[in-house]
């Protein structure tokens, strides 16, 4: 059984627009990446900030908004690759996407794909919609007028087209009330022509009956046009004239006003008035291909082209009357996808090949700065190839030691063209360290507070064993240590400083509690234990909780003075070993007692209200060492968390209830050393949890879960917030050895490093030894009208990230030659010394005409002293290289038609050879091979995967041979594949299915099937498929396998199922059922595989790893209904869903 999660999820933009979805005042960014939506906002400060992140059970192909009749917010249209179709409003009372209508298409079994992709089109009114599924056919639909049923569409008709091959199609605006719509199409599929085609949509004025789009008797207009490329339809509003405009009976004599539609070709520009049906034709000064546009206004449109340049098209009028075009170029940008003005001078680019960006618009710039970057969205895909730079270790032949979240570091090759980069990526929260105070070792406590006058926090109190130490914060950033500090006792340890409401600041100290005046210094109460010492304390600003010894508790009121509300004699049988004032629940206080419980008390005279006992078996550590009683999750979506740190290392939680019951107990296990819980205020009451151990985590809550993410600060005793002047947002990090300001993400997220390339980054590898990236790119530019492309080979090292040495420029111009594979081998040099080298497979691409026979190499290249790369030597091939890898000293090569693994030898340092041993034909094509032992895996372009065996056959004279021993007999278009474990293989297709193969050694016949061992649709397409091998605890569920990088910008997580299997799988099948994400769509049939003559039912012997994930967002009752008969208990399955949940 296999698992599959991402650790990265999908960041490519494919659909964007703007609605107004949430609120009729305020326009709203909508943004589809792969199989999440996302609504963004503008900030105060003119930047955009996602406000909601929602997942869908369905690769999301078309994103629409519409207005219902007598509505003041649009509704949204969402489309799947699986043609479910689903309508969408907002829930203010839930802050959710709720469903309004989910449907799909009668006909996707029956038809065939249109050509282009799926098309969805809405008319200027938001009224009707026209779908372009399937060749031939056009589905019209409609919103009707009337309520209850305004918000539900109805399918009018699926009519058949004459235009089967379109290029584009858009709605016009029209003033006739009758939807129009126009057609870019080529008249059969390999002619090159381009032709425009308009039709009205409906039958009458009536629009109760679709229009038949019969050419003879309802085409509106129809134009040959003489641009033969790709074109983008924009349809243009019209505008009120001054004087009257009317229809001319001598259409010849009639000039063109604004209203109708304007066609961007490659080269020209075509113009048409939808009101007279006039024309108007111009070249465009600077010819591209142009991808995609918006409007400015009624007369300015932003154009995007393919090359990343932005373009201002101005349609030049008198009154409104078209006199003609002008197209100049105004910037860069990313390749767009998308472009959406936002209004207030702002444009989104959407990008799939790069970042998306926010600009602000200045066209009367005299300087020529029209676009001004305000903000950059990063985008990891597509994603070409990855390398895994280390697991948590960097020895350079060890293995990884067992996975956790935030561990491992992947380096992608990602984006196209000029957005090509190279991307470092790690998930988890980030620390950065601003600042160090020095070395200051044996640090106790740390406590951050106000000095009189001030509005933030500007002083840092530290305990140690003895004595305290305060050190003051300026607001230029200078720190000074105090030798007094408001009448503080710095003769003893401080057990809890704090600032109190009315100028006072609480001081604790090991003998007694004081309130100070922060102004004076003088002393307003004080209180002292008759015997013995204060070793804990906690207040929330009105009342004290004090343990004196662990076996006296006392319970204070602060608001005028210090006053003991309650004094409780606990005995010696049971000390107090932990204690907390909830700020949240007023009047109540957590104890934590060494026999294992924990009680919420009543502050006002320490009487329990409720227990609960930890230890499950007599000897049990589970000792509670620190408590808190905070809200972390928002007060619409969760109760308060009561959270206890344990001696061993395990952090449990409780929800506690307004009558004060404890529920849903979750155990995570942070370490092998107990935990110390630090709180970081939020804003609006709630809290961030920094919890110190030998794994220190951050506690969070994100999309109404708590969330565990791991921390790299390994070394932290101590934490506090410590939002300075100069150090805003921080905390201070104490350690055994010194202290340090740092910033701290609020959340786990995705830290990226870039590296722009400006080029295609095609494939990566990387060198542990030389700590070097070797990176094969091919770049392109225009020069003249004409693509240029030019391969390389360079270095980029691995601590500066930044290229070093000279690249190695391939051959270009009429025998072009492209980077196909780059790997990292180690094989021996002339003396047979193992060595460090990269091995680059490349094709050549040459003038039709040409007659040469080499049509790739395989180069082999070392490193010199300056850190250049130099050629040891080059093996010319008669086919392109598709994939190369390494088995024992052996060389593999993909070629254009053949399998060859070669003997790998150097005779000199600049001299070497291959030597072919053993060749095999594949059925098409190989696109990637993958090495086990022996066992070579071939993945073919269409013909799925074939398993081969190198050998040694014969007695006397043995001759190397490569046998097939297997092969999985389905038509699969295979993008990639691995080895896995044991017997196990791995595939990747561009439907986005995974399989899990499996070998039977036991099989001698050459017919022998590669079985179906476990499947999956991921929803995405696999570029890369990388093998990781991690030693993994006795007591995982889980043993990662591989990682998975998608042309979403996606990184997914594989692992094998060690323990569970069938619970986990009966598990997943319940959740399935009562889980239900935005538009309702089935689990089964979105992870179900697919391709052309078969559809699962489902996911085979395969665990979605975010599914299992909501089982923590489900209430208690639904959780016991979803264990009901499993066996385990809630508390059992939930604790198993956390440590699956902490692998990412």
């Amino acid at each position: 059984m296999a698992y599959v999660v991402p650790i990265h999820r999908p960041t490519t933009v494919r659909h964007a627009l703007l609605a107004k979805f949430l609120h009729p005042e305020e326009d709203n960014l909508i943004v589809a990446r792969a199989n999440r939506l996302e609504i963004w906002q503008l900030s105060d400060e003119g930047r955009l900030a996602m406000i909601h992140s929602k997942l869908i059970y369905g690769t999301i192909s078309m994103l629409q908004k519409l207005r219902p009749k007598d509505s003041e917010t649009d509704l949204l249209f969402v489309g799947t690759e699986r043609c479910q179709f689903v309508t969408l409003t907002w829930n203010h009372e839930l802050s959710q996407f709720e469903t309004v209508q989910a449907f799909d298409d009668p006909g996707e079994r029956y038809m065939r794909d249109s050509q282009s992709q799926d098309r969805c089109l809405v008319d200027p009114t938001g009224k009707f919609m026209a779908m372009h599924l399937w060749e031939g056919v056009l589905s019209v639909l409609r919103l009707p007028p009337r309520k209850p049923y305004n918000f539900h569409l109805n399918l009018l008709q699926q009519v058949r087209l004459q235009e089967l091959f379109l290029k584009s199609s858009t709605f016009l605006y029209t003033e006739s009330g009758q939807p129009t719509i126009a057609f870019l199409y080529r008249s059969s599929a390999n002619s090159q022509d381009s032709r425009l085609a308009i039709y009205r949509l409906t039958e009458n004025n009536q629009n109760a009956d679709a229009s038949r789009f019969d050419p003879k008797k309802d085409r509106v207009f129809e134009w040959d046009l003489p641009d033969r490329g790709e074109a983008l339809l924009i349809p243009i509003r019209s505008v009120q004239e001054e004087v009257k405009r009317h229809n001319v009976r001598n259409k010849d004599t009639a000039t063109p006003h604004l209203g109708g539609l304007l066609v961007v070709g490659e080269t020209r520009l075509f113009y048409y008035d939808e009101s007279n049906a006039r024309t108007l034709e111009s070249k465009i000064p600077d010819p591209s291909i142009f991808v995609a546009w918006a409007e400015y206004d009624e007369s300015h449109y932003f154009v995007a082209d393919d090359y990343g340049r932005m373009h201002l098209l101005t349609i030049l009028t008198e009154d409104a009357e078209v006199t003609g075009f002008d197209m100049r170029r105004i910037g860069w940008t990313s390749r767009a996808n998308n472009l959406v003005y936002l209004g207030h001078e702002l444009l989104y680019v959407g990008s799939h090949y790069g970042d998306s960006q926010l600009f602000q618009i200045d066209l009367a710039s005299e300087t020529g700065n029209y676009l001004i970057p305000l903000q950059t969205i990063p985008n990891n895909g597509p994603i070409l190839d990855l390398t895994v730079m280390d697991m948590g270790n960097r020895e350079k032949d060890s293995r990884g030691n067992e996975y956790s979240s935030g561990q491992a570091r992947v380096v992608t090759a990602s984006g196209a063209h000029r957005d090509g980069s190279m991307r470092s990526m790690r998930s988890g929260v980030g620390l950065e360290d601003i600042g160090e105070l020095g070395e200051i070792a044996g640090t106790r406590k740390i406590f951050s507070v106000k000095s009189h006058g001030s509005a933030k926090i500007d002083t840092l109190i530290i305990s140690f064993l003895t004595e305290t130490r305060v050190f003051k914060f300026e607001p230029e950033g200078d720190i000074e240590e105090l030798e007094s500090f408001v009448g503080m006792s710095f003769e003893h340890d401080t057990v809890l400083a704090t600032n109190i409401s009315g100028g006072r600041l609480l001081q604790v100290t090991s003998v007694c509690a004081t309130l100070l005046d922060d102004e004076s210094g003088a002393v307003l109460a004080s209180w002292q234990p008759a015997s013995g010492s204060i070793r804990l304390a906690s207040t929330d600003g009105e009342r004290l909780l004090v343990s004196v010894d662990g076996l006296e508790l006392v319970s204070f009121n602060i608001a005028n003075g210090i006053e003991v509300v309650a004094q409780k004699d606990l005995g010696r049988t049971d000390q107090l070993a932990c204690l907390h004032v909830s700020p949240e629940l007023e009047g109540i206080g957590v104890i934590g007692f060494f026999s294992g419980t924990v009680s919420l008390i009543d502050l006002t005279s320490l009487d329990p209200l409720h227990g609960e006992s930890l230890r499950k078996t007599e000897d049990d550590a589970s000792i509670p060492i620190d408590v808190a009683l905070v809200r972390v999750m928002p007060s619409k979506s969760s109760t308060p968390t009561l959270f206890i740190a344990l001696q061993d290392g395990t952090v449990t939680t409780f929800n506690v209830a307004a009558d004060l019951s404890l529920s849903g107990k979750k155990s995570v296990v942070l370490g092998s050393r107990q935990a110390r819980l630090h709180l970081l205020p939020q804003p609006e009451g709630l809290f961030n949890i920094f919890a110190t151990s030998d794994h220190p985590s951050l506690i969070y809550s994100s999309e109404g879960r708590l969330v565990f993410s791991s921390v790299t600060a390994d070394d932290a005793t101590c934490v506090c917030s410590f939002d300075s002047e100069a150090f805003p947002d921080c905390i201070v990090l104490a350690t055994e050895s010194n202290i340090r300001v740092s910033r701290v993400d609020s959340e786990k997220q995705t830290h990226v490093r870039t590296l722009h390339m400006g080029e295609t980054v095609r494939r990566i590898a990387y060198s542990p030894a030389e700590r070097v990236f070797g990176v094969g790119s091919i770049k392109r530019e225009l020069g003249r009208g004409e693509e240029i492309l030019q391969s390389s080979f360079r270095l980029v090292h691995e601590t500066s990230f930044e290229p070093v040495g000279k690249p190695f420029h391939f051959r270009t111009g009429s025998d072009l030659e492209l980077v196909e594979a780059v790997i990292r081998a180690e094989l021996p040099d002339s003396y047979g010394t193992p060595s460090e080298r990269f091995l680059v497979g490349t094709s050549i691409v040459y003038d039709e005409d040409s007659a040469a026979t080499v049509q790739g190499r395989i180069l082999s290249f070392s490193i010199d002293s300056s850190g250049n790369p130099y050629l040891v030597f080059e093996h010319e091939l008669r086919g392109g290289c598709r994939a190369l890898a390494v088995m024992d000293g052996k060389v593999v090569a993909a070629l254009s038609k053949t399998v060859v693994v070669s003997q790998y030898e150097e005779t000199s340092t600049t001299t070497g050879h291959l030597t072919k041993l053993a060749s095999y034909r594949p059925s098409t094509f190989p696109v990637d091979v993958a090495i086990h032992g022996d066992m070579i895996a071939v993945a073919d372009l269409m013909k799925s995967t074939t398993l081969l065996r190198f050998s040694y056959v014969g007695e006397d004279d043995p001759k190397p041979c490569l046998t097939r021993v297997a092969r999985h007999n389905k038509v699969a278009w295979v993008t990639a594949v691995s080895h896995v474990d044991g017997n196990l293989w791995l595939q990747a297709d561009a439907k986005g299915n995974l399989t899990l193969l499996a070998y039977d050694p036991e099989s001698v016949s050459e017919s022998a099937i590669l079985k179906v061992f476990a499947e999956l649709n991921v929803g995405e397409m696999v570029n890369k498929i990388i093998k990781v091998e991690i030693d993994a605890s006795q007591n995982a569920i889980i043993v990662p396998r591989a990682f998975l990088a998608t042309v979403e910008g996606a990184v997914y997580l594989i692992g094998t199922i060690a323990r569970d299997h069938d619970l986990l799988m009966r598990f997943q099948e319940r959740l399935g059922e009562y889980v239900k994400t935005t538009g309702n769509l089935n689990f089964f049939e979105y992870r179900a595989c697919r391709d052309v003559g078969y559809e699962g039912n489902g996911p085979e012997r395969f665990l979605d790893g975010e599914l299992l994930e909501h089982f923590l967002d489900l209430g208690e009752e639904a959780q016991k209904e979803v264990c009901e008969g499993l066996g385990p208990s809630v508390e059992d399955m939930r604790n198993k869903v956390e440590e699956l949940k902490r692998l990412h």
